[in-house]
């Protein structure tokens, strides 16, 4: 069977699948990271959220220096880009299992961990897209998103399983957490070698360090809008079920099994609708979604008070949450078809990763503040005010009439 899988997979491309087992351990890997670390925050330091808040500075910052990262890996080819990438998340992830306990040191190998991870995002996209036919691209980023939703299970059984035995009173041990990061240290480095290994794939040669365009306002500004979304949901989400309804690591890795094993069905129906009905429907209805989420964030407790119908609500707008995260890929592909050069495609993303840091870096600290002066629900309130900004402008959405100039074609593509 599996060597039928592989197969099929050498049909569509002879190294897809050393890229997709690659995709596959460093979600893992993140998923560790992601259940962990607000929990890990909370049993070793015991910060409140207004120090969460201010604690996403400096992890966004990667983000928004991401395109200057890119300038500077611009003469390498787009894997060995993407080799560095997962080699600085696996350090950081080491750094912070082995030496995490002292908060200045927490903040530098957390900072190499984003570098590597925000690195990832303006790159991974560019390759999975290389993978594709222009008019596939939807299509083939869906199957790279369930393929890393099966690795992120991996990643979160081992949380859910190591937390499950060694929790004590909702709090895991300081050993349990270290176990975790070296565990996600590990296999982002297997990533890192299983990315170096891949030849002639995505852009090989030098690609401008540096592109701004104005014909690209519009996907800058959806950027920015998601950073803002963004950071309203990972920061203070989990920190709702943490603070307000004291949930363990052991929730968040189930919530995010969840979330995986309908991701594997769910994002290539992402990707097969933003290919069939276009990226302006699919970035409307993510919009509404996420007004939706904001309000069973913001008053399930105060619709129905403190119990546990109220907690499984916040269970369900979590994982509705994660999964329309996946829906991002429609911003990647509305600005593949939009670019007039694909060597424009990658600095183009990196530009657009850098808008959207530009934003979270901020909103973070404002969120902290806030929650901490008038309640978390207000935090929330602003979700959905931004959810309503993102709504009008992804209605001005429109793909050129046209093929975008296309990236090169894999071999036996048609064949998929």
């Amino acid at each position: 069977m599996i060597r039928r899988i592989r197969g099929r997979l050498a049909a569509v491309h002879p190294q897809l699948h050393i890229y997709l087992l690659a995709i596959a351990l460093a979600s893992g890997a993140s998923g560790m990271w992601e259940t962990s670390f607000n929990n890990f925050l909370n049993d070793v330091f015991h910060i409140g959220p207004a120090q969460r808040g201010m604690l996403e500075f400096p992890r966004e910052l990667p983000g928004l220096l991401s395109a200057l990262g890119i300038g500077v890996l611009s003469f390498l080819p787009e894997t060995v880009s993407g080799a560095v990438a997962y080699g600085l998340a696996a350090l950081g992830m080491f750094g912070v299992a082995l030496f995490g306990t002292q908060w200045i040191v927490l903040v530098i190998f957390m900072i190499v961990w984003s570098s590597g991870t925000h690195l990832m995002q303006s790159v991974g996209s560019s390759l999975t897209m290389s993978f594709a036919t222009t008019e596939k691209r939807g299509r083939r980023m869906g199957q790279v998103g369930a393929i890393g939703g099966i690795g992120t299970i991996g990643g979160c059984l081992i949380v859910w399983l190591l937390g499950r035995v060694h929790s004590v009173g909702g709090h895991v041990s300081l050993g349990t957490y270290r176990q975790i990061f070296c565990i996600g240290a590990a296999a982002f480095m297997l990533a890192a070698i299983m990315i170096s290994r891949l030849r002639k794939v995505g852009l090989q040669h030098a690609r401008p360090r540096l592109l701004i365009r104005r014909r690209y306002w519009l996907y800058y500004l959806l950027e920015c809008l998601y950073g803002a979304r963004k950071q309203v949901f990972l920061t203070f989400g989990p920190w709702v079920l943490i603070k307000i309804f004291h949930e363990p690591p052991a929730t968040f890795a189930k919530l995010w099994i969840v979330s995986a094993v309908i991701g594997i069905f769910f994002s290539p129906a992402v990707g097969q609708l933003i290919d069939r009905f276009g990226e302006r429907t699919i970035l409307m209805v993510d919009a509404l979604l996420i007004f939706v989420v904001c309000i069973a964030y913001g008053f399930s407790e105060s619709f129905f008070g403190n119990v546990p119908s109220t907690v499984y609500i916040l269970y369900a707008a979590y994982v509705t949450d994660q999964l329309i995260f996946g829906v991002s890929m429609a911003r990647a592909t509305y600005i593949s078809k939009t670019v007039t050069d694909p060597e424009h495609l990658a600095p183009t993303l990196s530009i657009g990763v850098s808008a959207n840091h530009a934003v979270s870096m901020s909103i973070p600290t404002a969120g902290g503040l806030l929650w901490e002066k008038y309640g978390y629900q207000w935090v929330f309130m602003v979700g959905g005010l931004l959810a309503i900004i993102m709504l009008f402008f992804a209605s001005l959405v429109r793909v050129p009439n046209r093929l975008a100039a296309a990236m090169p074609e894999s071999p036996g593509e048609p064949k998929d």
